[in-house]
């Protein structure tokens, strides 16, 4: 019997901690994103540090893209109204440039400024090669950015990513069509 009772502890003990591995998100993922320090949109410097004990959403784009950043630059605009309407705090938006030698501080600006971005929580960043960030997304993301040698275009996914207060990427979502708008509520909540 106390055999029994010693091994429905253990059992216990161990689904317990699996379910704290992953803070109640389905098909959550556990990548750790490497310390960075980049440009803002107001040129200042934003580091990793920076969101530290915030979750946060991520997304890559870039400013003359000519089809698939502006309805996801709306639909992250619209999730930020989301998360407002919700109340929810500590919450920041991060947007890549895939595009750094075009995306100054200054186009990133007026680029959020034409989606009603609230700058408060959402930051456009820049500042690296175009080596840089097709490394960084692919590390950190396990996302493709590469710039073809011609053309003005940049080949990027389309995924928003949730990040936790430890800046560990936590879980993707399409970012173009039918966005989980409701589920990132959610997990955003989940992760809170």
């Amino acid at each position: 019997m106390k055999k029994v009772l010693t091994l429905l502890m253990l059992a216990a003990v161990i689904i317990f901690a699996a379910g704290c591995g992953n803070s109640g998100l389905k098909d959550a993922k556990n990548y750790p994103i490497e310390d960075f320090t980049f440009t803002n949109q107001d040129g200042e410097s934003i580091s990793k540090a920076d969101l530290e004990g915030k979750v946060w959403m991520a997304s890559f784009i870039f400013t003359n893209c000519a089809d698939v950043c502006p309805p996801m630059t709306a639909n992250m605009s619209k999730l930020q109204d989301m998360i407002k309407e919700e109340g929810l705090k500590d919450v920041e938006i991060v947007s890549f440039s895939v595009d750094p030698a075009v995306d100054n501080p200054e186009v990133l600006k007026e680029y959020g400024k034409k989606f009603n971005v609230d700058f408060k929580n959402w930051s456009f960043l820049t500042g690296y090669t175009q080596e840089e960030i097709e490394k960084f997304a692919l590390e950190n993301f396990k996302t493709l950015v590469k710039k073809p040698e011609t053309g003005d275009q940049v080949i990027h996914g389309t995924d928003f990513y949730l990040v936790d207060q430890n800046g560990d990427m936590r879980k993707n979502y399409t970012g173009l069509k039918e966005v989980p708008f409701e589920q990132i509520i959610e997990d955003i909540k989940a992760l809170q």
